[in-house]
């Protein structure tokens, strides 16, 4: 018979059916590497039995021990047939669903991986006793990046360990990969790491001007040690956004102090225009968290967003007292509609930025805006002509324009900072 007979003939699938609802290359290649592992080891008896009788003669004059024989048989024999036998077990079959115009399902990439903590993760819960949830569901699903698939080899490296036990000191793998799309990454169930000498951090009333104990961050996975070896005097510090953020001296004037360029503005302009309405927000951008420790001066509360890319941003963030972010570009804000009095951006959408990428952005901005809400454009820098380009992005949502100021940065690039207001919208 053919496929198609076989599967009509076990399955009772009509037909019209089509293989949409489950991986079949998945499938065929777990079945193939299973078939590989098992010739592989018959391959290697078959040498084995071949070599000993060419060396008959030889073996009738010596003996082998029981500690050799079983040595062989643990890793020449038994080792592959358990891995094979592992690898067997782990294929997951789709399963029939309904009566009649039966559909073959399939937990989504249960066959795409071999780590066996990956597979779990990704299995679909089913709540106890059959019981719906308080969300209104059957079962859970927990979530992976699409992108995780193009990075297989090193997502099953990110959740290889000992469960229980202490997790690889391997952050910078976890964002590689969050960077690349796989994003969401799963959970682990091992225990993290922190510094060896960690320290109670400085008191509030202190601890936002002031660096950090060094002693507090992991520095394995940066090129320097300490805080001090990240000034923008070290040309090998490591990171090139944000140059001098590390350096209080050079973030306490931001926002607060007049500069001669026309696309700063200050904190206090800001609260003029909505006086009493801004309570919280979002900063979006390259930083330490200058931005919110200054908001947080005047009561509001910002969330941060950042990665470490090159230097500890996230943990320079939280050691001054403020809310740090993890999250990639490539991610929803994890934040519901129209929540946000404030959206402040700067040092990270310029003019590098994909045009449709930022639509998806600018939108997902727009959803958490509430009504009334102000975006902050915060120098924003691109090439002269792309700006028309730029500008249009900003201005497709029709917002209030309270400040809009365009100034040279270059020859060749230009800034943009502007305030805007949300429209109502009421429907």
């Amino acid at each position: 018979m053919h496929d198609d007979d076989i599967c009509r003939h076990f399955y009772g699938v009509k037909d019209a059916y089509s293989y949409g609802n489950f991986d079949v290359k998945a499938l065929s290649d777990r079945v193939e590497e299973v078939v590989s592992k098992m010739a592989n080891l018959q391959r290697k008896l078959e040498s084995t039995v071949l070599q000993m009788e060419k060396n008959k003669d030889e073996l009738d004059r010596t003996s082998i021990s029981k500690s050799e024989y079983k040595k062989f048989l643990e890793e020449e024999v038994i080792k592959p047939l358990y891995n094979a036998h592992i690898s067997l077990r782990q294929i997951s079959l789709p399963r029939v669903e309904g009566v009649g115009n039966t559909t073959l399902k399939e937990d989504p990439l249960i066959n795409l991986f071999t780590i066996e903590e990956i597979r779990k993760y990704i299995t679909p819960k089913r709540n106890r006793i059959g019981k719906i949830s308080i969300y209104g569901t059957e079962r859970t699903y927990n979530t992976i990046g699409h992108a995780c698939v193009l990075m297989k080899k090193e997502l099953e490296e990110y959740m290889d360990y000992d469960i229980g036990s202490y997790c690889k000191d391997d952050w910078n793998l976890a964002q590689k990969l969050m960077l690349n799309g796989c994003d969401p990454l799963p959970r682990r169930r091992c225990l993290t790491r922190a510094s060896k000498l960690y320290q109670k951090p400085y008191a509030i009333n202190e601890s936002l001007w002031r660096i950090p104990d060094y002693r507090n961050v992991r520095w394995n996975n940066y090129m320097c040690r300490n805080f001090d070896c990240l000034s923008s005097k070290n040309s090998k510090r490591g990171y090139f956004k944000c140059t001098g953020c590390f350096e209080m001296d050079k973030e306490k004037v931001k926002w607060v102090t007049n500069s001669s360029l026309p696309v700063d503005f200050l904190i206090t302009e800001v609260f003029t225009i909505k006086p009493g309405e801004i309570r919280i927000g979002l900063d979006f951008g390259v930083g330490t968290g200058t931005f919110a420790a200054r908001m947080r001066e005047h009561n509001v509360t910002i969330i941060t967003t950042a990665l470490n890319l090159g230097a500890p941003f996230n943990e320079m963030i939280a050691l001054r007292g403020l809310i740090p972010l993890y999250i990639t570009l490539n991610h929803r804000l994890p934040l519901f509609d129209n929540t946000m009095d404030l959206i402040h951006t700067t040092g990270f959408l310029d003019g590098w930025i994909d045009l449709q990428l930022m639509d998806f952005i600018l939108f997902d901005w727009d959803r958490i805006l509430r009504p009334g809400g102000l975006l902050w454009i915060d120098k924003f820098f691109c090439h002269r002509k792309d700006l028309d380009d730029y500008m249009y992005m900003f201005l497709q949502f029709r917002y209030k324009k309270h400040k809009w100021v365009i100034s040279p940065k270059s020859k060749m690039e230009v800034y943009l900072s502007a305030l805007l207001e949300k429209p109502p919208r009421s429907l």
